[in-house]
């Protein structure tokens, strides 16, 4: 054999070793409370999403706290039709943490606040980024959370549908609620005096501690009482009436001519169909059934009543009552004490 030629068996080339793909990152979750079904407070459940990103003319939000209302009652029953599944609560708080493409009215690390915007309920919000309201410097984002759907929809009840004026009287039912109070307050600042109503003591003397003149409960004619002797027999100017149905005819008796009877809500119940001549034969009257989308319709409303809102709480001439914190996973117990009228002034969900 000449040196030239190898010895031994040949030895195969070895085969390269098929590389291990990358494992794709985990793509990031949030909590968040969703509604699979129609129904209870029972059907809001504690989940893992997938934490959204944002498009072109969105932000996503890092949520302090999301404001309860009863329009999540009404979302999460069915009584207001909503696509299925969904993230209830309709107003909150917090940072912002991403914008899309194209979003030039917020900034990363800015606080902001929103109303009439789903998702809520939630650690993240992925949220139109030109229907958030800037949180002014000095105001928490709790606050911020707590004052501004209900602070707007009052301000623009006493400012909007009915302007109040100077030495008109008007009645504020539910007067300890989260509107309630925020209204009390708003007319009183207008020069106005509030008849509010209560269901128990406890809400009675809150609803006189934000400024209501006198808090009757809700005994068939007690109402009607407490008007004509504040009023000298006249009526009220208008009442704002977030219940409904069982407080609809009292309230109509309850005004002056030409009164406006302004029905934001029915937590109570549906107002039954009416014949119109009972408001001829009530002195011309007016009801209206008022929505807070149609009172920010562009950005510069929103913002301008929205600023008005927060700088007014900021400054200390609007009070703003957290009577209720539940952490997010609490999200049932709060519909259930909300339901049961167990609550005073605000209700929030925390997520911090």
């Amino acid at each position: 054999m000449s040196a030239s030629e190898p010895s031994g068996t040949p030895t195969a080339p070895a085969t390269p070793a098929t590389p291990t793909p990358p494992t794709p990152p985990t793509p990031p979750t949030m909590k968040a409370i969703q509604v699979g079904r129609p129904g209870g407070p029972d059907v809001l459940e504690l989940v893992d999403l997938p934490r959204p990103s944002p498009g072109p003319g969105e932000a996503l939000v890092r949520l302090a706290a999301a404001g309860v209302n009863y329009i999540d009652v009404y979302l999460r029953s069915g009584q207001y039709p909503n696509e299925l599944p969904f993230v209830p609560g309709q107003e909150g708080a917090g940072t912002v943490v991403e914008i899309g493409p194209g979003v030039r009215e917020v900034a990363v690390g800015d606080t902001v606040a929103w109303a009439n915007l789903p998702g809520a309920y939630a650690e993240y919000a992925l949220l139109r980024a030109d229907r958030l309201v800037p949180v002014p410097d000095g105001l928490a984002p709790d606050l911020a959370a707590a004052a501004l759907l209900q602070g707007m929809t009052a301000h623009y009840l006493c400012h909007d549908t009915y302007p109040v004026r100077t030495g008109d009287t008007v009645v504020v039912h539910a007067a300890a609620g989260g509107v309630g109070m925020l209204l009390t307050q708003l007319v009183r600042l207008r020069g106005g005096t509030v008849i509010g109503t209560a269901s128990t003591a406890a809400k009675a003397a809150a609803a006189r501690a934000a400024g209501a003149a006198e808090v009757v409960d809700y005994r068939p004619g007690a109402l009607l009482e407490a008007v004509r002797r504040h009023t000298g027999g006249l009526g009220a100017a208008a009442v704002f009436d977030g219940i409904g149905g069982p407080t609809f005819d009292e309230s109509l008796a309850s005004l002056r001519p030409r009164g406006v009877l302004a029905v934001y809500g029915q937590s109570g119940g549906a107002v039954p169909p009416f014949d119109l001549q009972r408001l001829n034969a009530g002195g011309s009257l007016y009801v209206t059934r008022p929505n807070l989308a149609h009172h920010v319709q562009d950005r510069a409303e929103l913002l301008r009543r929205g600023t008005a809102v927060l700088r007014l709480v900021r400054d200390g001439h609007l009070g703003v009552r957290v009577g209720q914190r539940f952490p997010l996973s609490g999200a049932a117990d709060a519909h259930t004490a909300l339901e049961a009228r167990a609550t005073i002034a605000k209700t929030l969900l925390t997520c911090d």
